[in-house]
């Protein structure tokens, strides 16, 4: 029986946080890295219209949504959870992507248990919903938030466009390996992956 739930955000967190860049790069002739963002809206780390990125945006959603990589290591570690955790995948991608993104998990092989595609950043109402006992993000203030108001721990998976303060019970981790070990600690059973 599992008796823990976790809820993940998808995008830079299970996915690259780079998964975008290309696609940017390619359709406004830019060369940002990952360093170059240092703000959670990508339209502070280039000149461009907000407008027009979001009309761009929605257009190529779909595409960037299919070809985005998972972060190394999440596969392995999700898996190794799936018999000891339930895995709820909360995410702000909107339900014009649902096929999209359930068609990602299954040719990707990520296990899941419920994918909630709520279109909006206003994770914490879901989470409570759900009745998760963790929370994995890379937006701060989300992270922040989740944890404050549902008084859980909240992995934060490190970025340029995160470093602001955390409070204690946000766990900042550069890769799935280092979540991995928090999860060890926090939600203690066996056959994790070591």
């Amino acid at each position: 029986m599992r008796n823990y739930r976790f809820g993940i955000d998808i995008d830079g967190t299970v996915t690259c946080p780079t998964a975008l860049l290309p696609h940017i790069n390619k359709e406004y002739k830019t060369n940002l890295i990952l360093d170059d963002i240092k703000e959670y809206d990508l339209t502070k780390a280039f000149p461009v219209d907000e407008k027009q990125f979001y009309n761009w945006f929605r257009a190529a959603e779909e595409h960037i949504y299919d070809t985005s990589p998972p972060q190394t290591h999440a596969k392995a570690i999700l898996e190794s959870w799936q018999a000891k955790y339930e895995l709820f995948y909360i995410s702000a991608r909107g339900k014009n992507v649902y096929d999209t993104t359930f068609n990602w998990f299954n040719r990707e092989a990520i296990p899941y248990d419920h994918i909630e595609l709520i279109g909006s950043h206003h994770k914490i109402e879901t989470a409570k919903k759900h009745g998760v006992h963790a929370f994995f993000e890379d937006k701060h203030d989300n992270a922040v938030d989740i944890n404050e108001e549902l008084d859980i721990p909240v992995i934060l998976f490190d970025t340029p466009y995160n470093r602001m303060a955390i409070p204690d019970g946000v766990k900042r981790v550069a890769n799935w390996e280092e979540a991995n070990e928090w999860i060890k600690r926090l939600f203690p059973v066996e056959n994790l992956v070591k």
